[in-house]
């Protein structure tokens, strides 16, 4: 995966959810405990923070700062964070050298990595948020399926319809012939050889 895959995700995300404020913003974003607003804003922290694990090539762990917004701040504002989020790390990605290394719990990563995972955060984000607010939305299968293949090593690959496999990846869905992933599933964001 690359920047590309992080903006196209992230233009799907703003033509989902932006201009809605007028829906429940303060509910649940799906099956989660944040409110649809949180959890838009945690996206938009973990999209800077792994621009920066990236930019600094961070070895250890991570750097130590969290994005925070007024409180009054409206869905849309926090819409155009999660924007601003996904550019610095697309231009991340853009300038990073192949053999770039950055620090995460799930594993020593590389470009194509850092890049997964803010589409992963996306993708699923905009699912749960989604969920929350009533709309309907599906992300493109083709994403589904890289993330899936990078991230997610123990899915199906042959999954006929790999939305569901995501879901079922990060615990939030059932998959035929496949257990359920409890809290406790991770991805693996190690480079790959």
């Amino acid at each position: 995966m690359r920047a590309h895959d992080v903006e196209a995700v992230t233009s799907e995300m703003i033509s989902a959810l932006g201009g809605r404020a007028d829906l429940p913003w303060d509910g649940p974003a799906g099956p989660l405990e944040w409110s649809c607003r949180d959890t838009a804003l945690h996206v938009a922290d973990d999209l800077f923070t792994y621009a920066s694990q990236l930019a600094t090539e961070t070895a250890y762990d991570h750097v130590p700062y969290e994005i925070s917004v007024a409180p009054d701040t409206g869905p849309n504002d926090v819409l155009r964070v999660v924007e601003t989020g996904s550019a610095l790390l697309a231009s991340v990605l853009r300038t990073a050298h192949p053999g770039a290394r950055g620090w995460h719990p799930n594993g020593v990563s590389d470009p194509g990595g850092f890049a997964a995972m803010g589409v992963l955060e996306i993708v699923v984000h905009t699912h749960d948020i989604a969920t929350g607010l009533g709309l309907a939305w599906t992300p493109p299968e083709d994403t589904c399926r890289a993330v899936l293949e990078r991230l997610f090593p123990e899915a199906p690959a042959d999954a006929s319809d790999p939305m569901a496999a995501l879901l079922w990846a990060t615990g939030r869905g059932e998959l035929p012939g496949m257990s359920t992933r409890d809290a406790s599933w991770r991805w693996d964001s190690s480079v790959r050889s």
